[in-house]
This record gives C-alpha cells, sequence and structure tokens, in this order.
C-alpha cells in the first residue's frame, strides 16, 4: 500500500472499514484511536472523519468484528487526550498573545473571548463534540482564552463520553438497517443541522437584543 493508498484509507475509514478489518485485524482499534486523536487534537486535521466514523464502527460491533466496550473506553480516551493536547497548545499560543502587544491582535476581543468561555465555555465544549470542524477548533480557543483547565477537563470527560458511546450506540442498534445504512450522509447532516441551527438562532437573537438596546 502507498502513501497516496494510505491516506485515502484514512479519510474514508469510514466507508471501508470493513475491508480495513478484514486486513488489518485488532490493529483497526489502533488506527480508530489515532484518527479521533487526531482529529481533536490536532488544529490541522479537522477534515478527518468523526461522526460517522464512530456511527459506522458501532454498526460493525453489532456484527461481531468489534469489541464494542473496548472500542468506546479507547475512543472515549483518544477523544479527551486530543481536546487536552489541543487545549494545551491552544494555552501556550494565548499565554504570548496575553503578554505582548501584536498590532494585528485585537486583544480586546480576545479578553472577551477568554470572559464566554468562562460563563458559556462548558457547553459549547460539549456541544462541539457534534459539529464537525468545530470540534477541532473549540478545545484550541478554550486554552487561547485561558479557560480554566479544571473547568474544561470536566466538560472535556462529559462530552466525549456523551459523543463516543452515543455514537457508537447508535450505530450498534441501528447502523445495520438498510434505510439508515443507505441514507446515513443525510441523517448526519440533518444531526449537524440539529445542533448547529439553535446556536446560530441563539446567537441572532442575543445580537438583536443587543442592537435592540442600543440607543437610537
Amino acid at each position: 500500500m502507498d502513501f497516496m493508498q494510505f491516506l485515502d484509507m484514512i479519510l474514508h475509514v469510514d466507508k471501508s472499514l470493513g475491508l480495513v478489518i478484514e486486513q488489518y485485524g485488532t490493529l483497526i482499534y489502533v488506527l480508530l484511536f489515532a484518527i479521533v486523536f487526531a482529529e481533536t487534537g490536532l488544529v490541522v486535521l479537522p477534515f478527518l472523519p468523526g461522526d460517522t466514523l464512530l456511527f459506522v464502527a458501532g454498526a460493525f460491533c453489532a456484527t461481531g468484528a468489534m469489541d464494542p466496550w473496548l472500542l468506546v473506553v479507547l475512543l472515549i480516551i483518544a477523544a479527551v487526550t486530543g481536546n487536552t493536547v489541543n487545549y494545551w497548545i491552544g494555552k501556550a499560543i494565548g499565554h504570548k498573545v496575553f503578554t505582548h502587544d501584536y498590532k494585528w491582535l485585537d486583544k480586546g476581543a480576545l479578553i472577551k473571548t477568554h470572559l464566554f468561555y468562562e460563563n458559556h465555555g462548558g457547553k459549547t465544549i460539549v456541544l462541539a463534540r457534534f459539529v464537525p470542524i468545530v470540534r477541532t477548533f473549540a478545545p484550541f480557543i478554550a486554552g487561547v482564552s485561558v479557560m480554566s483547565f479544571g473547568k474544561f477537563q470536566f466538560f472535556n470527560f462529559a462530552g466525549a463520553i456523551l459523543w463516543v458511546a452515543g455514537l457508537v450506540a447508535a450505530g450498534y442498534f441501528f447502523g445495520n438497517i438498510p434505510l439508515i445504512r443507505d441514507h446515513l450522509n443525510t441523517i448526519v447532516l440533518i444531526g449537524i443541522g440539529a445542533a448547529v441551527v439553535p446556536l446560530m438562532l441563539g446567537g441572532l437573537w442575543k445580537f438583536y437584543k443587543k442592537m435592540a438596546r442600543r440607543p437610537s
């Protein structure tokens, strides 16, 4: 297998998981651990599969191809440690931007972001787990904003457990139903919309109230 084939397998592992299991056996646990860790821990890799990967993995667990309990435990550890690494990277960068004056940086906006994460960061960390791209950047921004580590870890664990266990269980019980299996991409898009739209509406409502309070 050359590099391009390996990269294609990584990027589309949610579609070729059965073949990967046949070829690599128990090494599939290592591969899935690495993918989840990289997607949540490295800001430069937000394009790796996440939601669909967990769902499809759960479906294969139902066929006996993988141990669901081992899979869930390993992937929760991967999700937690990935977010933690991402947080520390953001915190390391955040320390510099807080202690140096950069013309290109709006320090006031950074301080406001820090305050937002102190007040609302917990639910942001949890909800971000279910939103592709956002889940990769949320822990990084939490670190940049110097969200307290204890608070971050509490919601980091909660979000990881809900995300991994929830999607693997959904795949385990429903992933092999033909109607769901054949329309998985549509279902994922609907799920993303259900997570993102309320956040967008909430943000627009707060913006509207803020504008309404301004003197004319």
